[in-house]
């Protein structure tokens, strides 16, 4: 099984949200909505390529690249 990261995403790009692989920055990701289950989509990256703005439950949310790789996606 490939492991991918919502980091892997290219603008535009959808994904189901498995999991996190950060145990202590979960807990900030599911606070923001980034629930197991969840549809995301990654919208579009900063001119440099970071931060990025993706869509998850009804809203946009920014995620630095650090962040953005630990949410594994299906």
């Amino acid at each position: 099984m490939n492991l991918r990261s919502v980091a892997d995403l290219t603008p535009g790009e959808s994904g189901i949200i498995n999991g996190f692989m950060d145990d202590t920055l979960s807990l900030k990701l599911l606070e923001m909505g980034c629930l197991p289950g969840q549809p995301i989509k990654f919208n579009f990256a900063a001119p440099l390529g970071d931060p990025i703005c993706v869509s998850v439950a009804g809203y946009n949310l920014s995620l630095r690249l650090d962040e953005a790789i630990t949410i594994s996606i299906q």
